[in-house]
């Protein structure tokens, strides 16, 4: 019996050792994995279209064309040159237009949104009259959603008006410009800066005592408080305010200061021909005119216009660029155009080179030192700029006819007041 269980031990033992319940855990060898790349064909890049040629039209009258002579016409055209460059398939095209008349900026403007819409320029320089008139007749598009550029603090009050229309930005100014006196040192020793010290000079003060838009009068009505629209914006003169000026208009002329025969001249082009000729030694003259020609005046000096009171006032004007193209794409790039002309460093050497006012502080920071800088920034900071055409409009008949009126002594200061004031009053 011990002999049988002893065989079948044997047997078990004999059995496990050939494959039947492991004795010790085994740990497996790791099994190599290969991998097989596999190759495929690469999907090749989209190409990268170049970009399209844009030509911008730019439209200019001829007093700042750049392809003509002078430094202030190279500065304009090496900075567009210089904006092309920057920018890949861009060029620039510029067409001279005549300020006003048949063919003039307005008209051509008028004429190719009605006949040619495709012919418009992207970016024309426009005075502040045409701006508005522009502007109202739905020929320009305003910066609103292009450009905060005009919010930038260190435009001055004028030039932030000048650009300005209705709430809403229609043009970046590039150059300012403000009525002023001009006069000889040699003949008066110092120019005056109240009425009362004008009327003590034996000299006669020129201005265009017939211009239709009485700017001269104007100005000195203005400088006195005088207003120009009522709480509605329809125009109104004080009929208080403007009996002051004609009393001095008429003492001016009883001292031959300001004497009858300038009811003759009609602009400032006649009057500034008058001190040219040496006949007058002291007349209103549009700054830009004086700082253009400093050079070649070696004997003359400027100043602000006499007020009533003494305190410093300039009526204001300017240009600006303004944007005229239907395309949405167009019209932003000539926006980028548009800053880049008024970057104060470069308006800063245009402005000083062309003579023009500049419309930013910091351009005529840039300006270099001199006499010229320190009298450009009494009349910047005193500017102040020209009520809206319709307004000056319908100012212009009643203060030229009241002017005149008072210089030939057809009426007294406060009946011509009067009835300049109840002219605009009338239905």
């Amino acid at each position: 019996m011990s002999l049988v269980r002893a065989v079948l031990a044997l047997l078990l033992l004999m059995a496990a050792g050939c494959g039947g319940w492991p004795l010790l855990q085994q740990t497996a060898a790791p099994r190599e994995t290969v991998v097989t790349p596999v190759l495929s064909t690469p999907t090749p890049a989209t190409p990268v279209a170049a970009p399209q040629p844009v030509t911008l039209r730019v439209w200019l009258p001829p007093q700042f064309d750049p392809h003509a002579a002078g430094a202030a016409a190279a500065l304009l055209q090496a900075r567009l040159e210089q904006f092309a460059a920057r920018q890949r398939g861009v060029k620039i095209e510029v067409r001279v237009k005549a300020l006003e008349g048949p063919g003039g900026l307005l008209d051509s403007l008028s004429a190719a949104s009605a006949a040619a819409p495709l012919a418009l320029p992207d970016l024309v320089a426009l005075p502040r009259p045409l701006l508005e008139a522009a502007a109202l007749k739905g020929l320009l598009y305003p910066y609103d959603t292009l450009s905060s550029s005009l919010d930038e603090l260190d435009w001055y009050d004028y030039a932030r008006q000048l650009g300005r229309l209705q709430n809403s930005t229609f043009g970046l100014p590039f150059a300012g410009d403000a009525l002023v006196l001009v006069y000889r040192p040699a003949a008066i020793a110092e120019a005056p800066r109240d009425w009362a010290a004008a009327l003590t000079i034996t000299q006669t003060l020129a201005f265009p005592a017939a211009d239709e838009q009485a700017l001269f009068t104007l100005a000195l009505y203005q400088s006195a408080g005088g207003a120009t629209v009522d709480e509605q914006g329809r125009p109104l003169l004080d009929a208080i305010v403007l009996t002051q000026v004609l009393t001095f208009y008429q003492k001016a002329e009883q001292s031959g200061l300001i004497p009858y025969w300038l009811t003759q001249y009609t602009s400032n082009d006649q009057v500034w021909e008058l001190y040219q000729q040496g006949k007058v030694n002291l007349t209103a003259a549009w700054a830009s005119r004086y700082l253009g020609q400093a050079a070649q005046l070696p004997d003359s000096a400027a100043t602000l216009l006499p007020t009533a009171d003494g305190v410093p006032y300039s009526l204001a004007t300017g240009w600006a660029w303004a944007l005229a193209a239907p395309d949405a794409e167009r019209r932003a790039l000539a926006t980028q155009l548009a800053e880049f002309l008024t970057d104060s460093q470069f308006l800063a050497n245009w402005t000083a080179t062309a003579g023009y006012l500049p419309p930013r502080s910091s351009a005529l920071a840039a300006w270099p030192e001199s006499s010229l800088r320190s009298l450009t920034s009494q009349w910047v900071l005193s500017a102040r700029l020209y009520p809206t055409s319709d307004v000056l409009a319908s100012l212009g008949t009643p203060l030229k006819q009241a002017t005149i009126q008072v210089l030939k002594q057809q009426s007294e200061p406060l009946d011509a007041a009067q009835e300049a004031a109840d002219y605009l009053a009338a239905p």
